[in-house]
């Protein structure tokens, strides 16, 4: 089990990696680049950046020990048949209108470079904040049998808890690893964690990407 809070993960001591799934959400260069989106909204992505040396650790980890690893991207349509008007309306207030910022068409919709995506590893596309609205991660996970979820990424109080509640309503077994998630915003990030822990994990366990490691290596054997 991994060593965690408000109770050790998973709850029921039963941990199997052909179950189990590593999320990496939206490390994109339009979150962690100072050109992107994050940055032109007046946030500072290095703290999402700083994040990147643990998931790289964890993703590591956890394709040695037989996890599967999804990765989410979040941007709409070159012709942006998919934006609501409301997001529109945002996009101009912003001063986005005319750029491919957060276009699938743009640089920035593409996953970071230090970020090691796998020919086996699952990629999500997605225009809402969580990666189950609009998408097929529910049937990806379902098809593939898999019941418990990691989570890291960003940003941990928007695209992250939103991920993460969605998933605790279908009965997902849900573990937040607390400094594999980053925000522009730190009291934000350190509301969202609390936020796991509270009436005895509404939102699952919380745990540091040691102790996760530690976990992975040992399941994954004497070679790792």
């Amino acid at each position: 089990m991994i060593t965690a809070i408000p109770f050790d993960f998973p709850y029921d001591g039963r941990l199997e990696p052909q179950h189990t799934a590593l999320l990496v959400i939206d490390l994109q260069e339009d979150f962690l680049s100072p050109t992107g989106y994050f940055a032109r909204k007046g946030y500072d992505p290095s703290p999402l950046r700083a994040i990147l040396p643990a998931v790289t650790r964890l993703i590591a980890a956890a394709r040695a020990a037989g996890l599967t690893i999804i990765h989410t991207r979040q941007g709409y349509r070159a012709d942006m048949a998919d934006m609501t008007p409301y997001e529109k309306w945002r996009r101009k207030r912003a001063g986005l209108d005319g750029t491919d910022v957060l276009l699938r068409s743009g640089p920035g919709f593409q996953i970071v470079s230090d970020i090691e995506v796998a020919p086996g590893d699952v990629i999500i596309n997605k225009t809402c904040n969580s990666a189950f609205t609009y998408t097929d991660l529910e049937l990806v996970l379902r098809a593939r049998g898999i019941t418990h979820l990691m989570f890291t990424g960003c940003t941990t109080d928007v695209c992250v808890h939103t991920t993460l509640r969605e998933a605790c309503d279908r009965n997902f077994q849900c573990l937040t690893i607390s400094d594999a998630c980053a925000s522009g915003d730190r009291y934000a990030h350190e509301a969202a964690l609390h936020m796991v822990t509270v009436e005895d994990g509404v939102f699952g366990a919380l745990a540091d990407s040691e102790a996760v490691i530690a976990v992975l290596r040992q399941l994954a054997g004497p070679a790792c």
